[in-house]
């Protein structure tokens, strides 16, 4: 006997799901910038000089990552011109998608976490060994990556490598310079001054180091290690959660000087520098980025944040689901969208000029009011096939 759908039932199916996406910012090894997680797309921006202007080409490809996880993050495996994908996919989060940037082409490493807690972890991946290192709950973790543009078939192990001196409350504010691991915000390690892991002895320095010129606070906020054209990073960006300036941080000679602030102030954006550059990726999907030039301090001190023109064009906020075909960009970003990555629903619409996201019906925007008429024209029709079979 056939049995007839309840009409409730049909139209739970029609309801639209929400389909979240949690981008984030890299580079490869010629320093274009990639932009994975746009409303379901990957881009390259190209180089620095193109990034207010140009435009970005799309390199959306199969195997990508869903990008859907709590807090998605790219690392920059320089010598292997690589780019490695940490919580991207919120069903497995344990893997880490691998990008092949010479090659255009994903793959998936699977791993094995131990104790490790995919799900509440801080982590650097280490210039010269290519291995990750990161604090979970008060102990510290390595995952060797080896030479990998490609996954293995054997699943990478998570080890612990041990405590750390700073317990469990310690939210850690983790940056990469000259091999060693600088610790921001330590409890009772002052103002302008950091506690360093030395990766290659494996051990946390018993006493803080500090930093003369100006002072950053010891509070928590985000960084991003400056690339070299050779050998490894020297210098770190520091960007407090008020976004109030951003510090960068010479471990050669122990000093600090400043940049301005990101315009976005928003505690939970992402950074990404590359030698000359350093680039925010607000909450909101807002790509933008200062210029940097190391040792010329006249040079910084007059940079200006400026968006990345060339992402918000090509990623309209209206974009759907995942497509992995690799066709090139041709959208336009219109007045009352949202920026591109924009972590909203799929189905969401979001007015703004790019600095904020509201998701809802503004003016100018009458994406929910189309969205109820198109759901209101499928229960109706929903209803008739009913009356139809009844």
């Amino acid at each position: 006997m056939l049995t007839l759908p309840t009409l409730a039932s049909l139209l739970l199916l029609a309801v639209p799901r929400a389909v979240y996406a949690d981008p984030c910012v890299s580079f490869d090894v010629d320093f274009n910038l990639l932009a994975f997680g746009f409303n379901g797309k990957d881009y390259n921006a190209g180089k620095q000089d193109s990034w207010t202007s140009g435009s970005a080409t799309d390199i959306t490809a199969s195997g990508r990552p869903p990008f859907d996880g709590a807090n998605t993050t790219c690392y920059l495996a320089q010598f292997f011109n690589a780019v490695y994908v940490l919580n991207g996919d919120k069903a497995n989060p344990s893997d880490i998608y691998i990008y092949d940037a010479a090659k255009k082409s994903w793959s998936t490493q699977k791993t094995t976490t131990g104790n490790f807690d995919p799900s509440d972890f801080k982590t650097i991946l280490d210039h010269d060994t290519n291995v990750f290192y990161a604090i979970s709950h008060g102990e510290m973790y390595s995952l060797d990556m080896g030479e990998k543009t490609a996954a293995q078939s054997d699943a990478l192990s998570w080890e612990d490598v041990q405590t750390t001196p700073y317990g469990n409350d310690y939210d850690p504010v983790m940056a990469l310079a000259q091999n060693h691991i600088h610790f921001i915000g330590v409890p009772n390690v002052p103002a302008g001054s950091a506690d360093i892991f030395v990766i290659h002895f494996s051990f946390f320095q018993p006493q803080s180091q500090s930093y003369g010129g100006a002072t950053f606070p010891a509070s928590h906020g985000e960084t991003a290690s400056f690339f070299q054209s050779e050998g490894v990073q020297q210098e770190f960006a520091f960007i407090p959660d008020d976004g109030s300036m951003t510090y960068v941080i010479n471990v050669e000679n122990n000093s600090t000087s400043t940049l301005a602030g990101p315009t976005s102030k928003d505690p939970k954006a992402q950074y990404a520098a590359s030698i000359t550059a350093l680039v925010q990726l607000d909450s909101t999907g807002a790509v933008s980025f200062i210029p940097y030039t190391q040792g010329d301090a006249s040079t910084n001190s007059a940079a200006k944040w400026a968006s990345v023109a060339a992402l918000p064009a090509v990623a309209p906020a209206s974009s759907g689901s995942a497509s992995a075909t690799g066709a090139s960009a041709t959208g336009a970003s219109a007045a009352g969208t949202a920026p591109a990555g924009t972590r909203l629903p799929a189905s969401s619409t979001a007015s703004g000029s790019g600095s904020s996201s509201t998701g809802g019906a503004a003016a100018g925007s009458n994406g929910a009011f189309a969205n109820a008429a198109n759901f209101g024209g499928l229960a109706s029709a929903l209803l008739a096939a009913l009356a139809f079979l009844q």
